[in-house]
């Protein structure tokens, strides 16, 4: 049974957060506990140009910041674990949207200082809806924070989440002493004269012991027995099922930029974190270990490798083997297509897999193939649910400053829409072309990879709309959907998929065309 074994050593998951909360950080550190990188990239100072592992865009190099999500694998203590590093700024929501229809698990990291913050809610709101499990990662302890009880608090009442510290921080900021690691039952101190080091790792089962005052001094001794009777006394006792069913929520603290508790968080998750799970069709619910291959495009990534011009599709494996060189059938298309060189990742590096198993993401390169939301299958027509464009928040005409690369810009223009960058609508009017971005920093990416991934420019013009919303008439054929048409002209459009596209200039507007024509019904979300 080597795929039931191969699907018990896979974990994949998704790191979440604010912008600045140390995503990308983590990031790296567990890639080096992993053993995958010999050294981390300080992903802030600029004195090192080497950025992190993740950070691969140019863009991102020059800006610190993730905009797209990147795929990361590693071996640790026998188990494959597969990372998807999700952009924390909220212009580039949509791409964590999608990525958590691909991962099992999440470990979502707040900053010490700044507590929850309102990225993080719409988040985990996404996670509840899909039950994804979560772990919360307390980050930046070297630095004066808030209360470890106050943080606790706050996360259960903001983010109505039911949480359960399995480490403890002795101290915080300049007094940082260590966590106590209430999983494992020992203590990891904390070297205060570099300020960089773990000093040593203590077995303790016993926390009355008296030889604490003498590790760590009477006064925190003192202080963290009384913490951790109340940890006790306060919060629910460690449940995996609880975990599993996203109903408990366990707590983990440290520093990432320090190396500090990230070992512990990675050993905890490999033990309780979920192997491949289920997933829902549009016909049925598909398990991880099935014969037939099954699995569906998450995002796609245009010019990878700025030399080659490629595309890569990346496939989140569902169920079954997915091996190199079979022909599988691309259920839209109806139709089989075969490939000769599906990449694993380290971020920009790439290798060549002959057998990847549920869990796993692939990359195919991709002639223009697929489009977000695909689905791969041994011969079953069935598509994977829940990969939906959300209505923009931004619009802009966009148009032609070099009337020469004119090619240029409509097959960049194309490509970047499949990405999921952003979404395209064409006037049925007069065949202008608006984009619509969920912030107005796209605008800037897509500006800068037309340029220079291209070859194209362009320039934007404001127009004033309010929301785009999928039309969807009860009745084609009827009166009201034609004089509907007919006084909206100037303001119907289209998709990328061709889906008829009302595009609103108010609420005032949208409110007043619902009352008059209630049986065409307008939607904020392309899958309806």
């Amino acid at each position: 049974m080597a795929l039931e074994k191969e699907i018990k050593r896979r974990r994949t998951f998704g790191i979440i957060a604010h912008p600045d909360a140390g995503k990308t950080t983590l990031t790296e550190k567990l890639l080096l506990f992993g053993g995958a990188i010999q050294e981390a990239g300080a992903v802030k100072s600029n004195k090192i140009k080497k950025g992190a592992t993740s950070d691969f865009m140019e863009i991102e190099r020059q800006r610190g910041i993730s905009v797209a999500t990147s795929v990361l694998a590693f071996e640790y203590e026998g188990k494959k674990i597969n990372i998807l590093d999700t952009p924390g700024h909220k212009d580039f929501a949509e791409d964590t949207y999608r990525t958590l229809t691909a991962v099992d698990s999440v470990i979502m990291v707040v900053d010490v200082a700044k507590g929850v913050e309102e990225q993080t809610e719409k988040l985990v709101e996404v996670c509840r809806m899909r039950k994804i499990p979560i772990i919360v990662f307390i980050n930046k302890l070297d630095r004066e924070g808030r209360d470890a009880f106050d943080l606790l608090d706050e996360i259960e009442q903001k983010l109505h989440l039911r949480v359960t510290p399995l480490s403890f921080p002795i101290g915080m900021g300049y007094d940082f002493k260590g966590i106590y690691n209430i999983w494992e039952k020992n203590l990891t101190l904390f070297n205060g004269n570099t300020r960089k080091k773990v000093a040593e790792t203590i077995e303790f089962k016993d926390i009355e012991n008296p030889e604490l005052e003498e590790i760590i001094g009477s006064k925190q001794a003192e202080t963290l027995r009384e913490e951790l009777e109340l940890v006790y006394e306060v919060y629910p006792d460690f449940n995996q099922e609880e975990y599993l069913n996203a109903e408990l929520q366990p707590v983990f603290f440290g520093s990432a930029l320090n190396n500090f508790g990230v070992r512990e968080l990675l050993d905890c998750f490999i033990e309780i974190a979920p192997t491949p799970r289920p997933k829902e069709s549009d016909t049925r619910l598909v398990y991880p270990n099935e014969k037939e291959f099954s699995g569906f495009v998450f995002k796609i990534h245009a010019n990878m490798d700025p030399k080659h011009r490629d595309r890569l599709a990346f496939i989140k494996i569902v169920s079954g083997t997915f091996e190199r060189n079979t022909p599988y059938l691309h259920a839209r298309h109806n139709k089989k297509l075969k490939f000769s060189s599906p990449n694993a990742f380290f971020a920009e590096k790439k290798e060549i897999v002959d057998v990847s198993y549920p869990g796993d993401i692939v990359g195919l390169h991709d002639t223009g193939n697929f489009k977000i939301g695909d689905t791969l299958t041994e011969g079953e027509i069935m598509h994977y649910k829940g990969i939906p464009s959300f209505s923009p928040e931004h619009f802009k005409f966009i148009n032609n400053a070099d009337p020469m690369k004119s090619k240029q810009l409509e097959k960049g223009i194309d490509q970047l829409m499949d990405e999921g960058v952003a979404q395209l609508f064409v006037l049925e009017l007069n065949g202008r072309k608006i984009i619509g971005t969920v912030g107005a920093l796209q605008f800037e990416v897509i500006q800068y990879r037309l340029e220079h991934e291209y070859g194209a420019k362009c320039t934007y013009e404001n127009i004033n709309i309010h929301k785009a919303c999928w039309v969807d008439p009860k009745d084609p054929k009827s009166e009201e959907f034609k004089d509907f048409l007919r006084v909206k002209s100037k303001f119907m459009a289209r998709d990328k998929q061709n889906q008829l596209v009302f595009l609103a200039d108010s609420q005032f507007t949208l409110q007043m065309t619902q009352t008059k024509y209630p049986n065409v019904k307008l939607h904020f979300v392309s899958e309806f």
